[in-house]
């Protein structure tokens, strides 16, 4: 059982390391602060229009060490670390993603920040859907990149499904057999969360009014359908598929990816309807 725990643990970490670029990045500048309840980790580069990035599940402030240097040229770039994870603590049992969202809403009251641009990876991606969807005020634009609606094989390509499922039940045996110590407890918690949540409606999507870029690999995680459909509910929204990409578009796609972000950000959203089909 201790190699599967191990093992269990590794897989998390694996999973976690698609958002954790390598990076001389300077990193001097980070802070706790107390919010809801626990204390959230932060950093905070640059200067301008403020600019929210969120990172996926088992990740950390570090995932977007490829976006940092270019956004923050023009950009006051928020990060942070959510609850459970990276260095961000939590003393709740369970998570999900409406909690976090309204974390990332109390963050940006602290810093008296009233709107921010927001980039969303993976879970990230589901946050910033919900950031918009529950503070709407909040959110100037979004671009959400491999998120999911459904924790289900609609919102998932089977394999990944079938290996969060798995790692949830090793996960499990190990707590019963090994006890609940507090990285066995969190690593548990971080990827129950996967298979319990999300669940947003086409409904809730259509609240949405805020212009949206949603983002997919052709070969991501996320099944093509699923961002169509997500793309399809949102008001006024882009669909970007990107050619021989998983889940890691911001990565494989570095500079493409950072260039068009900032071109939705920064160029008023044209809504593209009758005959301007056809330009």
């Amino acid at each position: 059982m201790k190699y599967k725990y191990l093992f269990a643990l590794l897989f998390i970490s694996l999973s976690a390391c698609g958002q954790q670029p390598a990076t001389n990045l300077q990193t001097t500048n980070g802070k706790f602060v107390n919010i809801r309840g626990f204390k959230m980790y932060y950093e905070i580069y640059g200067e301008g229009e403020p600019l929210l990035m969120i990172h996926g599940n088992g990740g950390s402030t570090r995932a977007f060490d490829k976006q940092i240097p270019y956004f923050s040229k023009k950009y006051k770039v928020i990060v942070a670390d959510s609850r459970a994870q990276g260095k961000s603590t939590d003393p709740t049992d369970s998570l999900s993603y409406e909690m976090m969202a309204d974390d990332l809403n109390a963050l940006l009251d602290t810093l008296k920040i009233k709107q921010a641009y927001v980039i969303g990876w993976s879970d990230g991606g589901i946050n910033s859907l919900l950031l918009a969807i529950r503070h709407p005020d909040k959110v100037k634009k979004l671009a959400a990149t491999g998120a999911n609606l459904v924790p289900d094989t609609t919102g998932l390509v089977p394999y990944v499904y079938n290996d969060i499922a798995k790692t949830d039940k090793m996960l499990l045996r190990s707590m019963k057999t090994s006890g609940r110590t507090f990285s066995l407890k969190n690593a548990y918690k971080v990827n129950h969360l996967m298979v319990l949540h999300p669940h947003i409606t086409a409904a809730q999507l259509h609240t949405i009014k805020v212009p949206a870029l949603i983002i997919n690999g052709d070969h991501d995680a996320i099944p093509v359908k699923h961002a169509v459909e997500i793309a399809e509910s949102i008001p006024n929204s882009y669909l970007w598929i990107l050619p021989n990409s998983g889940h890691s578009t911001l990565v494989n796609y570095k500079d493409e990816f950072n260039k068009t972000v900032d071109d939705f950000f920064s160029k008023p959203f044209r809504k593209i309807e009758g005959g301007d089909r056809y330009n």
